[in-house]
């Protein structure tokens, strides 16, 4: 799955064009090598994402082409992630809830 798609699909990024124009900006990466907007991911792969002055940083799970909101999230799991919080959501507050 290209990049660009799988950032849209998995809701890192809200629009798939964005996810282009921040992939072709060199803002993303994977494995550690600046990707472009076709840059094809597996499940295994390693994203890093700088948008803003915020990093994130996901390892690929799975890839699903339309996947429903509550599916999105099962797509990656947030490695780390720098800078200002993009919303109210908190990361520990989903591992709390899956104890």
């Amino acid at each position: 799955m290209r990049i660009d798609k799988f950032l849209k699909s998995s809701r890192l990024v809200k629009r798939r064009t964005v996810a282009k124009e921040l992939a072709d900006a060199g803002r993303v990466a994977v494995n550690g090598r600046v990707a472009k907007a076709g840059t094809e991911v597996v499940p295994g792969d390693i994203v890093t994402l700088r948008y803003g002055n915020r990093t994130v940083e996901v390892r690929v799970l799975r890839l699903l082409e339309n996947p429903r909101k509550d599916a999105a999230g099962e797509m990656y799991e947030l490695l780390s992630a720098t800078g200002p919080a993009g919303g109210d959501e908190d990361p520990d507050d989903e591992e709390d809830e899956r104890d």
